[in-house]
């Protein structure tokens, strides 16, 4: 699995400010994961969500491949916030 470290993502960056280690959308208040589950949950097309959202398709797309390659990481911030 590839690190947030040796990967260089063009529209996702990690928040020194929060506890989560997954990747947010840049200038934006969204997770990868976030955007991943909505158009998972609302059976939307990458074109439909970004849309929505107001992104680039390249963003959604990022976003997309970052939740794919990094499942361990999300199950277990899931995890951790369904504990508080």
């Amino acid at each position: 699995m590839t690190t947030n470290s040796h990967t260089q993502w063009q529209y996702l960056e990690q928040r020194s400010s929060s506890w989560r280690k997954q990747l947010y959308l840049k200038g934006k208040k969204l997770t990868a994961f976030t955007v991943w589950s909505d158009m998972l949950v609302n059976e939307m097309t990458p074109e439909e969500v970004a849309e929505s959202k107001e992104l680039p398709l390249a963003a959604v797309m990022e976003a997309i491949e970052y939740c794919q390659t990094h499942q361990e990481l999300l199950r277990k911030e899931a995890e951790a916030e369904r504990r508080y």
